[in-house]
């Protein structure tokens, strides 16, 4: 590595003339731009030599004081290392996309009789995947559909392994009952195959095997097992003729689109659509930072760039925009183990589902900016009715519990006319009276705000409380206490009969309160962000309690020990199957008496 400080001039003689990253420091010492270079001497030194750069990168060179370089063997090793880079550092003037979660895989296990499964991690060989799929809904819809033809399990080992009768699933003909041996282990492996056959786009020769088995079964008057068949080849094709893309071909593609709808406003969308087996999954948009300056074929370059550099690989990708594929698809051919296709100028059908996903891109950047203008209108409305002289962060605090028991406070963000999520913050409350919403209040508004202002974090410019007075006044001793009370910060206080539109908002220190009227934008705003930090509130709430229960229900049993304890949640599949058990389902566990049956039951009743 070579590093050099300048002020104002630029030594390029001292950058070596091979391929590597470099990286433009600030007066801060923040990297703000990483990039790659077969040569570096050359690349770096093309910054300050030109007089056309664009008032982008102009800007950029002009917060430059320090530049660092790493060597590479090869240029496609200095595009993986960019690219990591690029996302560990986020620099401000590099195209940025969020490095969202691994995506989801359906699943079906090893097992003796598999189970249908939801699936997000890496992939071992121990168990068969598809995907991947754009989002979770649609692997779930998948697997509804699966269950609905072939009926295959989906419990956890835990449920199956102990279960002494078929469960609802199977009463709505969602299940065959491998779990009680309803079905023998060979038709079961059946159904299974042709459920991995579906999967991989073969719909055809599963429909021709069950014609075959239907037929079989109808020349063996077995009609109730043939009707099963027929039933299956039903939905088969009911999926067959809802599916909008269907090659006929079992393909694996992707197809990526990159537009805007107005040059240079810096708003751009790419448009995933991920076809498996022939059969189109599903389409997922991105919206990626710091576009301003940059061509469609650099945010298209960047995308490919960073999604596919340690994800899987489809044998091939079809894109929109010209982009340079002399290092980037060797570098994907060699990720993947075989060959990847990248087609710029597709041809029949592959024409029509770049069509789709540009289409899907413009839609999706539509809907986004009218979101967003809508979003601009609630903030500044809400701005003008709490006459604030600046306000774009908000924080907005809840409490949650059941007669005290499990409290969880919840802080959820609003920034930059949206929500947040990756910021959200929940306090599990302790040491406080049970039901004491005022010191549930004030522990959660101490641990959060004592630690940003020890760090200098990122304060609010408005803080909304899910309250009243009482609530405002614990709020109001807090931030005193740290030296935070020029932070706005207001109570919602749910109206009469709790109805939306009666909200009355709480400023502390004064016996005023503020009633915005029930289609006021500003108001819409607030409801907004107070219904998410109920929810967030609740669901951690939920979590909390349902694990506190678990641990502690059957312990406070006389008779129900360690060994007892365990053999009720595993014949059970838990504590909600133990909640759901009869007397006499529970005396079958091993270790349960009849007397013992009845005290359990009537502990948790």
């Amino acid at each position: 590595m070579s590093e050099i400080t300048f002020d104002g001039k630029v030594f390029s003689s001292t950058f070596p003339p091979l391929p590597g990253v470099y990286r433009m420091l600030n007066a801060a010492g923040e990297v703000i731009y990483v990039g790659k270079a077969i040569d570096l001497r050359k690349r770096v030194s093309s910054y300050f030599q030109k007089s056309n750069l664009s008032p982008r990168i102009q800007l950029m060179v002009s917060q430059i004081v320090g530049i660092e370089t790493t060597v590479t063997r090869s240029e496609a090793e200095a595009l993986l290392l960019e690219n990591n880079l690029i996302k560990s550092l986020a620099p401000r003037y590099n195209i940025l996309f969020r490095d969202d979660k691994s995506y989801p895989y359906l699943m079906l296990s090893r097992h003796a009789y598999p189970r249908l499964a939801f699936y997000r991690g890496m992939l071992d060989s121990q168990h068969q995947y598809f995907g991947p799929f754009p989002n979770a809904g649609v692997v779930r819809e998948s697997i509804h559909l699966l269950q609905k033809v072939f009926r295959l399990r989906t419990c956890e080992d835990s449920v199956f392994n102990h279960r002494a009768r078929p469960c609802l699933l199977y009463q709505i003909k969602r299940c065959s009952g491998p779990c009680v041996n309803l079905i023998s282990q060979d038709e079961y492996r059946e159904d299974v195959k042709s459920a991995s056959l579906f999967l991989q786009g073969k719909q055809n020769e599963v429909l021709k095997a069950i014609a075959e088995k239907m037929q079989i079964a109808a020349e063996r008057m077995e009609y109730e097992q043939a009707a099963i068949f027929r039933d299956q080849m039903q939905a088969l094709r009911k999926i067959q003729e809802k599916q909008f893309v269907d090659s006929g071909k079992a393909l694996d593609v992707d197809v990526i689109a990159c537009t805007s709808l107005q040059e240079g406003d810096g708003n751009v969308c790419v448009n995933l659509v991920m076809i498996r087996g022939g059969r189109h999954l599903g389409d997922k948009s991105f919206f990626p930072q710091n576009v301003q300056g940059y061509t469609l074929a650099d945010v298209l370059e960047a995308f490919i760039t960073q999604h596919y550099i340690n994800r899987p690989i489809p044998p091939m990708i079809v894109i929109d925009e010209k982009i340079a594929l002399d290092v980037l698809q060797p570098l994907l051919s060699e990720q993947a183990g075989r060959k990847v296709a990248i087609v710029i100028n597709p041809a029949g059908e592959r024409r029509a589902w770049l069509r789709m996903a540009t289409e899907n891109a413009r839609l999706a950047l539509k809907q986004r900016l009218q979101r967003q203008a809508s979003q601009e209108d609630r903030l500044q409305a809400l701005q003008f009715a709490l006459n604030l002289p600046s306000l774009g962060r908000i924080e907005c605090f809840d409490i949650s519990h059941t007669m005290g028991e499990a409290t969880v406070a919840s802080c959820v963000v609003y920034d930059n006319f949206a929500l947040r999520n990756n910021e959200y913050r929940r306090y599990n409350i302790t040491d406080i009276m049970p039901g004491d919403d005022y010191a549930a209040m004030r522990q959660a508004l101490l641990r959060r705000y004592k630690k940003i202002a020890e760090d200098e974090g990122k304060l609010p410019d408005l803080i909304l409380i899910d309250g009243g007075k009482g609530q405002v006044s614990a709020a109001q001793e807090v931030l005193i206490e740290l030296g935070l009370n020029d932070i706005p910060f207001i109570g919602v206080a749910k109206g009469e009969e709790r109805k939306p539109g009666l909200e009355q908002l709480i400023f502390p220190s004064t016996e005023k309160s503020l009633k915005l009227p029930p289609d006021h934008a500003g108001l819409h705003l607030i409801q907004q962000i107070r219904d998410e930090a109920h929810r967030f509130a609740i669901q951690g709430h939920r979590a909390r309690r349902n694990k506190s229960r678990t641990h502690s229900s059957l312990e406070q049993i006389a008779g129900i020990g360690a060994k007892r304890r365990q053999s009720l949640l595993g014949r059970f599949g838990g504590l909600k199957g133990v909640l759901t058990a009869s007397i006499e389902e529970l005396q079958q566990a091993e270790g349960i008496s009849r007397a013992l049956a009845e005290r359990i039951y009537r502990e948790l009743h």
